[in-house]
């Protein structure tokens, strides 16, 4: 069994309030979670209105499995969002 997380972390310069940042992060989190079928929550940051921080594991066969699920959820969260990417540090175990 492999196991592979990640953390994303977003830059949303429009996004002026928590109730703002929240329902970006909440429709993210859905969206991905259903295409996906993994972990993914909101992991830190959660009261700095323009920093998302995202986390997220899988679980796989193999560690090329694995990081090609992570590189999947990446790509699907660069096109669903207007948010940057800043940062992302992945594990696989």
């Amino acid at each position: 069994m492999i196991i592979g997380t990640a953390e994303i972390k977003l830059y949303a310069p429009w996004v002026h309030s928590l109730k703002e940042k929240r329902r970006e992060v909440k429709s993210l989190v859905a969206k991905t979670r259903n295409k996906f079928n993994l972990s993914i929550a909101e992991v830190s940051e959660q009261d700095v209105h323009q920093t998302i921080v995202l986390g997220l594991s899988c679980v796989a066969d193999s560690v090329s499995h694995a990081n090609s699920v992570i590189e999947s959820v990446i790509t699907f969260i660069e096109s669903n969002t207007e948010a940057e990417i800043i940062d992302i540090s992945r594990e696989i175990r």
